[in-house]
């Protein structure tokens, strides 16, 4: 028997719950829940892995759809026993293992109650089963003589920091190699790629019923939510707060890029919303990443975010009700 999870509850959304509502109760649990961030509690690990767990299920609309139908006949708490998958199932799962999933160490990343629904091993099931979670099936030309034989890509997610989307990354992950035996692979991920591209992983697929070639693995691209960027095409977007009076007489602030802190002017009068441009210090394109020639970067767009103050001094209050009379006195001068 298996464990029940609920997902929704884990991340504290309602059933019903839209994608964006999903998401922005992950960032916010991710950030407070983090490992990093809570070094004195030996259970935070595994509640940020839980927490992954979750996300990666009720953001992917057909996991979601497959939890929810079958979900209707659970309750909480209950020993799950999941029905048999049929063979040749395509439910979208991962099928393997990262090595540094979300940033954490250890021997699985999903739950044995997520690896019931949706598969964890690559390749992996009884010899003329079907292909594992997230395969598809490709036919392929066969030796000579031989006819068809049909071999299997597989596909599966990953996720990458907005600075591994920039200066590229490596990932070691977990496949099977024939006799359903784990097999250590280091994958190179090339700089300037984006989120919803594939990389292509030649001959680390499966194969059915034992044949000799092999498909291939893809993975898909996904980008880690990130507390400061945004994703805009090859822009980056972030946010600078000032003050009104920083915001109306010009200020000098400190931006992080993906290159480390630079410092910019904040031109007098800015408005809030306006952007502010960081040429080059966007993303790389995918054509020019990695070759000799000039990389072309998009911009980083820095969006102004006036502040108002709630809590204020004597002195600063004096201040303001003098501004206020010098605005009031010049708008009847007018």
């Amino acid at each position: 028997m298996v464990k029940f999870k609920d997902y929704y509850d884990i991340l504290g959304v309602d059933r019903k719950a839209s994608a964006a509502d999903i998401k922005a109760a992950y960032r916010k649990l991710a950030r407070k829940t983090h490992p990093d961030a809570n070094k004195n509690d030996p259970s935070a690990e595994e509640k940020f892995k839980e927490l992954i767990e979750a996300y990666e299920v009720l953001k992917d609309p057909e996991k979601r759809k497959r939890y929810d139908t079958l979900g209707a006949d659970w309750k909480a708490g209950d020993n799950f026993r999941p029905p048999p998958q049929p063979s040749g199932a395509n439910d979208g799962g991962f099928g393997f293992e990262f090595g540094n999933f979300g940033d954490l160490r250890g021997n699985s990343a999903f739950s044995e109650f997520f690896d019931s629904l949706f598969g964890q091993t690559f390749g992996g099931g009884a010899p003329g089963s079907g292909p594992a979670a997230g395969q598809q099936g490709r036919p392929q030309p066969g030796p000579a003589g031989g006819g068809k034989r049909r071999t299997l890509d597989q596909e599966a997610d990953i996720e990458l920091t907005v600075e591994e989307l920039a200066q590229g990354a490596r990932r070691t992950l977990q496949v099977s190699a024939p006799g359903g035996k784990p097999k250590t692979i280091e994958v190179k991920i090339p700089a300037g790629i984006r989120p919803g591209k594939k990389v292509r992983i030649a001959g680390e697929g499966a194969t059915m019923n034992g044949g000799a070639q092999k498909g291939d693995l893809y993975l898909r691209v996904k980008a880690k939510p990130h507390n400061y960027f945004t994703i805009d095409g090859d822009n980056l977007i972030c946010e600078l707060e000032m003050t009104p009076a920083q915001a109306v007489i010009g200020s000098e602030a400190v931006v992080t890029t993906i290159e480390g802190p630079v410092k910019i002017r904040v031109p007098a009068g800015s408005q809030n919303g306006r952007l502010l441009r960081l040429k080059g210090k966007g993303l790389p394109s995918v054509a020019a990443a990695g070759s000799s020639a000039d990389v072309h970067k998009g911009d980083q767009l820095v969006r102004c975010k006036i502040t108002i103050p709630t809590k204020i001094s004597d002195k600063e209050k004096s201040l303001y009700e003098q501004l206020a009379q010098l605005e009031k006195e010049t708008s009847e001068r007018t």
